[in-house]
């Protein structure tokens, strides 16, 4: 079904959400984020979506706003999903509305979107609880705190990424453990960074170089899956990453919605890619559609809603670290 046949008026806002400990990766401290609210109206239905508005994070980013702007006359004429691929960049703006679309379109036809989708019923998953960037002691307590959750990530950042997994590992002896560096760490640290997840259990490790300086992995043997993140946005990312990553991280905010990244996990898939879903920083509006796409996933990581320490009204449940599907009246 489509919708492209119903009058529609889009509506966005701005909100800004403050959490309440920073979040802390290499090279950025966040003390609050701003989020995007896409709101697509049509035959008495609303259809809603969310991004985090990365042109106040990363200097260069598109403004998300004007992006929104800049498709409201096509979306307000009844562009479709797939016309969005054409209308707007991959990034969040189309994130916002790809997502809105989606819950729009379910909502008019009383379809919930993971059949839309083609994809099978979602059921609860764990999801990977993320511990900041610190030193070790600090990262070491943090997960002394959470090592009743299952899966935990470890934010890295350069010389001490080690310390920091040794620490880590020695306060949460049972915990599986993932470990992000967000392109942190420099070549010649690379070797003695890969041999310290393998010796601590840790399950991957994802972006340890930087974007389009990760031509070391060409010829790195190693016996812990690397994961692209920063590398990889889209399926047009796909020749840069093939034989230096062994996994993507799926993010709607850098595919640019549900619909590339169901082409994208495609993709990647036929190429022997593995996949991990993950998020920005959001509400569980941005969660939801995320959440369908856990089944073609082998890690998933969408605890935006507890690093942010609160939620919409109505939204997903965690049980601890176990995520449960959204209420059709919320989102798809």
């Amino acid at each position: 079904m489509s919708t492209s046949g119903a009058a529609r008026r889009c509506r966005l806002r701005a909100e800004r959400w403050a959490l309440p400990e920073p979040f802390a990766i290499a090279g950025l401290v966040q003390r609050d984020t701003e989020l995007i609210v896409v709101e697509i109206e049509a035959d008495g239905c609303v259809g809603r979506g969310e991004c985090e508005r990365d042109d106040l994070l990363s200097p260069g980013c598109a403004n998300v706003l004007a992006e929104v702007e800049r498709a409201r006359s096509a979306i307000e004429s009844g562009a479709t999903r797939m016309d969005l691929l054409d209308l707007l960049p991959a990034g969040p703006a189309r994130s916002a509305i790809d997502c809105a679309l989606w819950d729009l379109e379910s909502k008019l036809s009383s379809v919930p979107v993971w059949t839309l989708a083609g994809l099978p019923e979602p059921q609860p998953i764990i999801t990977a609880y993320t511990l900041s960037v610190a030193s070790p002691q600090d990262m070491a307590a943090a997960a002394r705190r959470e090592a009743h959750r299952p899966l935990l990530k470890l934010k890295l950042e350069g010389v001490r990424s080690s310390a920091c997994i040794r620490a880590v590992r020695e306060a949460a002896p049972d915990t599986r453990l993932i470990a992000d560096a967000n392109g942190s760490i420099q070549p010649e640290q690379l070797f003695e960074v890969i041999s310290t997840c393998a010796q601590h259990r840790v399950e991957l490790l994802e972006q340890p170089l930087l974007r389009r300086a990760d031509e070391a992995l060409e010829s790195l043997r190693h016996d812990v899956p690397i994961c692209a993140d920063e590398s990889f946005h889209d399926r047009s990312s796909l020749p840069d990453i093939l034989g230096r990553y062994d996994m993507v991280n799926i993010k709607l905010d850098k595919t640019g919605g549900l619909t590339e990244a169901l082409l994208a996990i495609a993709a990647a898939q036929r190429r022997r890619l593995r996949i991990m879903v993950g998020c920005m920083l959001g509400t569980s509006l941005a969660m939801a559609p995320a959440f369908l796409l856990a089944p073609k996933a082998d890690y998933v990581d969408l605890d935006g809603p507890l690093l942010l320490g609160s939620d919409r009204p109505g939204g997903m449940r965690f049980d601890g670290s176990i995520l449960h599907p959204p209420a059709r009246a919320f989102w798809g």
